[in-house]
């Protein structure tokens, strides 16, 4: 191997790389999940009035979200390969399984939004306010709101603690992701609760 090859496969291995990726992931996710919170009603049982008026921004945050997921997996292999003989496999199996799960779970949710606008650019009338369209609805409404982001706290809890463990980031920054899987794992609850309840009330 040239000396060459070696230089440019420590750079892929420091921190910076992973750093880099993550905070692409962080932007392009940021930016699709806003535009999908701005464009989409929260009711999960709202009749789908926001197809007319909103699925061009909802179809760009569906275009935003493999790239997102690109970002993603770059930084989770990354930082695999900076922590190289440190892993524990332990935390190594969770780490991966959760960061794939999560991934999993958006490009899952992303898919069946993608297929609500497609069936409504097919036939509009016969969508709205259809069964069809709350199954897919409730679908991705659950997916990303029970499913996903219980992933992503199990995900930054384990990252965090292969952090303090290998001390491959500042334990400030692990203590922020604990703090953070936190709030996840709380508006996750929140959310379940809620959900609970605007079904009790209408049965």
């Amino acid at each position: 191997m040239t000396q060459n090859a070696l230089l440019t496969r420590t750079n892929l291995r420091t921190p910076r790389a992973a750093a880099i990726a993550g905070i692409l992931f962080s932007v392009l996710a940021v930016a699709a999940f806003w535009l999908l919170w701005t464009s989409v009603p929260a009711d999960p049982y709202e009749p789908g009035s926001w197809l007319g008026t909103s699925a061009g921004s909802v179809a760009l945050c569906l275009n935003l979200v493999p790239f997102a997921g690109i970002a993603f997996l770059w930084f989770i292999g990354v930082l695999r390969d900076q922590l190289g003989q440190r892993e524990d496999r332990f935390f190594a199996t969770v780490f991966l399984g959760s960061g794939l799960l999560f991934l999993g779970m958006l490009f899952t949710a992303a898919a069946i939004a993608g297929a609500i606008l497609t069936a409504f650019v097919a036939a509009p009338e016969q969508l709205i306010n259809s069964a069809t369209f709350h199954f897919a609805r409730a679908a991705a409404y659950n997916i990303a709101n029970i499913y996903m982001i219980k992933m992503a706290g199990v995900f930054m809890i384990t990252t965090s603690t292969v952090a303090i463990y290998t001390g491959f980031a500042p334990r400030w920054l692990a203590v922020l992701g604990y703090f953070l899987s936190a709030c996840y794992c709380w508006v996750a609850i929140i959310f379940a609760g809620a959900s609970s309840s605007f079904r009790c009330g209408c049965f």
